[in-house]
């Protein structure tokens, strides 16, 4: 059984221009400890589908299971087995890391105990004990991901969604989160679901990629069977070296080749 599974999930907007259908019918399966990535042009409607999943918008249309639970019948079952990290994540400025920690574990109800030794572990775990007094505010961007994230694991999710992680990070703090979620994935055994622009990130990550546009789903499969169903005759063991481009006329004799 898939631990993602939805049929024909839709949203559409009421404006004052009239009816906009963001997703017009979403289907597709994740499997148990995989990572998808979910990538589209901007509007194509992959934020959108994460907010439903995560029960933070409602669905106009079709239906969805998220670890077994209902998205339109068990929304507060689906909220326990989910952590979402938005873009924009949500970390106050003004307190320490160890007290955002610390307030997130009691918002799930743990005791206070629990609560400052699930953010000890999760600091340990994510790279963030060093920071545990300092200000959310005096985070870099790298960290205040990491923050974002560990936020999103206090309850232990089966299920963690990334909507566009990496936006705005430099190249390390791209390659650490990269290595944060391989290491979510084969360490626990964590399912992500996972948004992005990035192409080189997608590959470097995804077991499967889904590719959406308008609203539904125009191609799926793993990053090499789409780059060898898509790459057009290129060698595929050549496809990320590469790029040939064919210009129109007659070459200069005097032309010599351009590396890129």
């Amino acid at each position: 059984m898939p631990i993602i599974s939805t049929a024909s999930l839709a949203r559409t907007f009421q404006t004052r221009r009239g009816p906009v259908e963001a997703v017009r019918g979403i289907d597709l399966t994740v499997r148990e400890g995989e990572i998808l990535g979910f990538l589209g042009p901007n509007g194509a409607g992959k934020t959108t589908t994460l907010r439903m999943l995560t029960t933070l918008l409602e669905p106009t249309g079709g239906a969805a299971t998220v670890a077994g639970h209902d998205l339109a019948t068990d929304a507060a079952g689906v909220r326990r087995v989910c952590g979402y990290v938005a873009q924009s994540g949500g970390v106050d400025p003004q307190i320490s890391v160890r007290e955002e920690l610390v307030t997130q574990g009691r918002l799930y109800r743990l005791t206070k105990a629990q609560a400052a030794d699930r953010a000890a572990e999760l600091a340990g775990d994510l790279d963030l004990t060093d920071l545990l007094d300092r200000r959310c505010g005096t985070l870099s961007g790298g960290q205040r991901r990491r923050l974002d994230i560990a936020m999103a694991l206090t309850h232990r999710p089966k299920v963690l969604f990334l909507d566009e992680p990496t936006t705005g990070l430099d190249p390390a703090s791209r390659a650490d989160l990269w290595d944060l979620v391989r290491r979510l994935r084969d360490a626990h055994g964590t399912t992500v679901f996972l948004t992005t622009h990035y192409l080189d990130e997608a590959d470097a990550l995804a077991d499967r990629l889904v590719i959406v546009d308008q609203g539904v789903v125009v191609a799926e499969g793993t990053p090499s069977a789409l780059k060898l169903e898509y790459g057009g005759s290129i060698d595929a063991s050549l496809q990320d070296t590469f790029l040939a481009i064919t210009g129109r006329g007659p070459v200069p004799a005097d032309a010599a080749p351009v590396a890129v």
